[in-house]
């Protein structure tokens, strides 16, 4: 027995050749003139003449998808010298008026240490910066995270 003797026990499925003449006839099923009837075609995407149009923002690392990143609200603290002596958060914030509350949800705060302090104040469940903890600290304040 040769490889050129053996019989294959499936069918191959093969899919039907267009533009070779036989049984389509004339244009073979192509339809008419053009680029869609001709050998070889490829219709460039209309995606990337859209994406060709729009400006490139310059500098590195920038055209990419930035709206799912979270912006932080930063809030100096000097901003917290109007609040009481207690626990700050950032339903303390929003009910004082500080930050604005964005639909559903209570943005993402930072504290940065620009001013002094002068109520002992307990951070909890907010993001503070270096030199702000220590300026909190010093107040007789502690940070909770």
């Amino acid at each position: 027995m040769q490889l050129n003797n053996l019989k294959r026990k499936t069918k191959l499925k093969t899919s039907p050749r267009v533009g070779r003449g036989g049984k389509r006839g004339k244009t073979s099923g192509r339809g008419t003139k053009g680029q869609n009837a001709r050998a070889g075609r490829k219709k460039r995407p209309e995606e990337r003449d859209i994406i060709k149009k729009l400006p490139k923002i310059r500098g590195r690392g920038k055209n990419i998808n930035t709206s799912i990143q979270v912006r932080a609200v930063a809030i100096p603290l000097v901003a917290l010298e109007k609040l009481p002596a207690g626990v700050v958060t950032v339903r303390t914030l929003v009910a004082n008026g500080i930050i604005k509350k964005t639909g559903e949800r209570f943005p993402f705060v930072k504290i940065l240490g620009a001013g002094n302090l002068s109520s002992a104040l307990a951070i909890k469940g907010i993001e503070v910066s270096e030199g702000a903890r220590k300026i909190i600290l010093k107040a007789g304040g502690k940070v909770i995270k």
